[in-house]
């Protein structure tokens, strides 16, 4: 199975397989909690009906790496502020905050037709906002 390369840094190492889900490997300081919140926000993501986030497909807590879906691709020109926003709605919406919430952590999946969230590994799960 062909495997893209489409991170290799010193907290990460991301790839893409030939079915398009995502590889990721968290290396480095505090990785296995890093890995943790990763991986256990994403799930909390998708039990409270989260769409434009990845969803978890394996899980492999001893090699702090998971599969999950893809969000698509980077969204470089993406405005600080329009992002701003999507994080803001993420915690309203969902009681997700995410802690590195930085527009490299934003993707556009042209499948959805939306901008999407990435990188979870620095998140808080919050209570589930109120319905209004």
């Amino acid at each position: 199975m062909a495997i893209e390369p489409i991170k290799d840094g010193i907290r990460s190492h991301v790839r893409i397989d030939f079915y398009g889900n995502v590889h990721k490997r968290l290396r480095g300081t505090g990785a296995a909690e890093r890995y943790a919140t990763e991986v256990a926000v994403l799930k909390e993501l998708e039990r409270r009906g989260c769409t434009y986030v990845p969803k978890v497909l394996e899980e492999h807590p001893d090699e702090h790496y998971f599969v999950s879906t893809n969000c698509g691709k980077p969204a470089p020109q993406i405005s600080k502020e329009k992002a701003d926003k999507l994080f803001a709605d993420l915690e309203r919406d969902y009681g997700i905050r995410h802690l590195d919430a930085e527009p490299r952590n934003i993707t556009y999946s042209d499948k959805l037709g939306r901008f999407c969230i990435i990188d979870f590994e620095l998140a808080e799960i919050l209570p589930m906002p109120a319905e209004s």
